[in-house]
């Protein structure tokens, strides 16, 4: 009877502690939508080509990403 008492309660640890996580990783991936600006240099250093006329680097490591 005891034992049980102790598992469940580790299963609902785990089971809190697993979405605490979850959260994290979605705060984390809304971060990452955030616009990204690299130098002309940087563009190129990655393999791309920077399009000065519509500040944006295409092709590459940056492909796509706005020149600043």
């Amino acid at each position: 009877m005891r034992i049980r008492r102790i598992l469940a309660a580790v299963i609902a640890t785990a089971a809190l502690a697993g979405l605490g996580l979850t959260g994290a990783a979605t705060a984390s991936a809304a971060t990452q939508g955030a616009p990204s600006y690299v130098t002309p240099s940087e563009c190129k250093q990655g393999g791309g080509t920077a399009d000065l006329a519509n500040n944006l680097c295409k092709g590459g490591r940056h492909n796509g990403e706005q020149i600043d």
